[in-house]
């Protein structure tokens, strides 16, 4: 008999992503049922993976440990092969250093060296390139220019799929996955006061954590939220996290009563407990919304700097999710800060927003 095929997923840095590699997982576990697949990720992402069904074992990455440390912890757990879904030098000489043999990313930043199955690129990609601001303001002032649309296969979770698929599993699309159990979701409920009566609970996300270009106007989260309570019996949850506390707090001194803010409040486990709860949550483009439609919840999200084709939540044409944008020229530019007018996130009227959350309410 076989020893058993010890796996080792090198994880990545940001929520959203992490989200987004679910699939991947999730079809290696298919392709290799037997496989003992153990996560390595920063430790302010290792609750993401309790309980998920393509996940045996968690090893957490402090801020401060270096890449050596990392080896040295790695090297006597003996993996027969590791799948390493960022791009980075370092998390590539990682895995080098701790002697794994099968060593599979994609041939990126000088170190295909460093891997024993160095990935091309898709030929489906889509470079998420900042635009400069001399090609913003020529698009702007072409009237026959069209914002970019990239086909579905275009979609960021295809990045990680084909990673893994360098390991025997299939490619073939399915829609991220993070798993909450009864009890999570019960305490939730108690801790923070969220109990399950006649009224829907529904979230709002103001902040992003990239920066201002993603973030729909705060007054125009309060319009909607006003609006939403004239058709609705409804109640109110403020996420984000710790630097979302402001926008948050502004955010409930307009709303008044009715409204909890857990901005900065809550654990990784516990924001994914809160978003199961949700009918439906109002956010940026950012981690949470990513999270929200993994565990299954409908999200709406005006979209502005990004693309809701490369980054959209959840499975690309999932039709529960509304996903608005602008007919701005100069979107996606992906900066973190708008250069002209914001007429990407301006050009999303409050009424567009209440007609979606409204339809997702039903």
């Amino acid at each position: 008999m076989s020893a058993r095929e010890s796996i080792l997923i090198r994880g990545v840095n940001w929520l959203g992503d992490a989200v987004m590699a679910t699939p991947a997982l999730l079809r290696l576990r298919e392709a290799k049922p037997r496989a003992r697949i153990t996560m390595l990720t920063p430790a302010k992402l290792a609750g993401l993976w309790t309980h998920h069904p393509a996940v045996d074992e968690v090893i957490s990455i402090e801020p401060e440990e270096g890449v050596f440390a990392v080896a040295r912890r790695l090297r006597p757990r003996q993996f027969t092969a590791t799948l390493v879904l960022p791009n980075s030098f370092r998390t590539a000489l990682e895995v080098w250093l701790a002697r794994i043999p099968h060593r599979v990313g994609y041939e990126a930043n000088l170190r295909g060296w460093l891997l024993t199955r160095p990935v091309s690129t898709r030929r489906d990609a889509v470079p998420m390139r900042k635009r400069p601001l001399s090609e913003i303001r020529y698009l702007l002032e072409r009237s026959d220019v069209k914002p970019s649309i990239h086909p579905a296969s275009a979609h960021h979770l295809h990045h990680y799929l084909h990673l893994a698929a360098a390991l025997g599993a299939s490619a073939e699309p399915i829609a991220p996955q993070i798993a909450t159990t009864e009890a999570e979701v019960l305490s939730a409920r108690m801790k923070f006061g969220l109990p399950s009566d006649t009224r829907l609970i529904i979230g709002i996300n103001p902040g992003a954590e990239y920066g201002p270009a993603k973030r729909w106007p705060l007054e125009r989260f309060a319009a909607v939220a006003a609006e939403i309570r004239r058709h609705v019996n409804c109640r109110w949850v403020l996420l984000g996290g710790r630097n979302d506390v402001d926008f948050a707090g502004e955010l409930m001194m307009t709303l008044g009563v009715d409204c909890v803010n857990l901005a900065g409040r809550t654990s990784l486990r516990e924001l994914c407990a809160v978003l199961k709860i949700c009918r439906v949550v109002l956010t940026n483009d950012t981690g949470p919304m990513h999270l929200a439609a993994a565990v299954g919840t409908r999200v709406v999200v005006p979209f502005g700097s990004t693309s809701p084709e490369l980054t959209g939540p959840g499975l690309p044409g999932d039709t529960r999710h509304q996903l608005l944008r602008a007919d701005a020229r100069c979107s996606p530019c992906f900066r973190r800060e708008c250069p002209v007018d914001f007429r990407c996130m301006t050009g999303i009227s409050v009424e567009r927003v209440v007609e979606a959350v409204l339809r997702a309410t039903k």
